[in-house]
């Protein structure tokens, strides 16, 4: 197992924030992970950059939002504001206790929350848009997240690592070739500016005019395997299904459908969990999309209900509420960057490029 997070570690400091001497990381995680932060941080050492971590302990945002007062809500991490300001990398490692932990706490309390952290988020997307801030989104297999999955952890843990193709001697060299074939998609993708998205359950279109395709080739997320654009905000149109169940906040929700008119979020359903998008789109932004886009990775063909790992799902496609991508010429600002997953494989699905059909029942046909 050692060996494993050495080899993690290596894949992470090295190809994802590609770490330079001289440079400054700031890790964030829970205690949960120690034995992976170790090894970031004797990797970081090695490469001659300065690493700071930050660890949560076990239910410590349910006792924040349990006991915080309006202005302890207002308060923002000077650690994290400086990291998001000033630092050269950023590794975020998931490692949840209690996927759960926060249900039930006060909404409004939430919101407080995500107003006063809202100058330091732009911050990191404006920053992450031209990698100024190199970032890492990756996974630390907890209980937790073996639960969800429907898993044992031991076998959860080789599903993280077979993703991040950890399995392999060289996972950077895994990585690059996922590059290269991203990189063909993309080109079309870019030489077209009308999308449409149709399977037997919805038909939706949207423009990326001005817009740019990005090949997420694994130096932003471990694992990764998608390609995602920012749709021109107010040019999509037509019905959305999401096969999947959407988690955010600690809720779930099951059978989202969402009707849209040039660009706004004018109606929506869901069988299981309508009351929490009910509240959703209340936040300032939610009612326009911030991204859409396509999973490749053919080495996670499983839900796990981890957004990480589901919205890569080879054969799937996902749009996601909210904050935009910068780095796509996105436009729209939200305190919310929602991903929203269906099924393309067995539904007739199919994405239409000016017109062009370029994909069919999860695949790509140029490829």
């Amino acid at each position: 197992m050692n060996s494993k997070y050495n080899k993690y570690a290596h894949l992470l400091v090295n190809y994802c924030v590609d770490l330079k001497p001289g440079e400054r990381l700031f890790v964030r995680s829970t205690t949960l992970a120690e034995p992976l932060l170790r090894e970031i941080y004797r990797e970081a050492l090695k490469v001659g950059a300065s690493a700071e971590i930050m660890m949560d302990f076990r239910e410590q945002s349910r006792i924040f939002f349990q006991e915080a007062n309006d202005s302890q809500l207002q308060y923002v991490s000077p650690m994290l504001d400086e990291a998001m300001r000033s630092f050269d990398a950023y590794i975020n490692v998931r490692a949840p206790f209690n996927l759960r932990e926060n249900q039930g706490v006060d909404i409004d309390k939430t919101k407080i929350n995500k107003a006063a952290q809202k100058e330091m988020w732009q911050n990191y997307y404006k920053r992450t848009a031209t990698r100024d801030l190199k970032r890492s989104l990756c996974q630390f297999p907890t209980q937790a997240n073996a639960q969800e999955a429907g898993m044992s952890l031991e076998e959860y843990e080789n599903f993280v690592f077979k993703a991040c193709f950890l399995d392999y001697d060289n996972p950077i060299e895994k990585w690059l070739e996922v590059r290269e074939y991203q990189q063909k998609i993309v080109d079309v993708l870019n030489s077209k500016e009308q999308i449409r998205y149709r399977n037997e359950h919805f038909d939706i279109t949207f423009s990326t005019k001005g817009r740019t395709w990005i090949n997420s080739d694994g130096q932003t997320n471990m694992p990764s395997g998608e390609v995602y654009t920012s749709p021109v905000e107010d040019s999509v149109n037509g019905t959305v299904h999401f096969s999947f169940p959407g988690i955010h906040g600690g809720y779930e929700v099951e059978g989202v459908t969402l009707w849209v008119k040039d660009g706004l979020i004018h109606k929506w359903e869901a069988k299981r969990g309508k009351a929490y998008l009910d509240e959703v789109f209340k936040i300032p932004g939610a009612t326009r999309f911030g991204e859409a886009a396509i999973g490749t990775n053919r080495n996670i063909q499983q839900m796990t209900k981890n957004i990480l790992f589901d919205e890569k799902i080879g054969g799937t496609v996902h749009m996601a509420i909210g904050q935009s991508y910068m780095q796509a010429g996105g436009k729209n600002e939200s305190a919310i960057h929602w991903d929203l997953i269906t099924d393309m494989t067995n539904t007739e699905g199919e994405i239409f490029a000016d017109d062009e059909r370029i994909y069919h029942n999860g695949q790509f046909l140029f490829l």
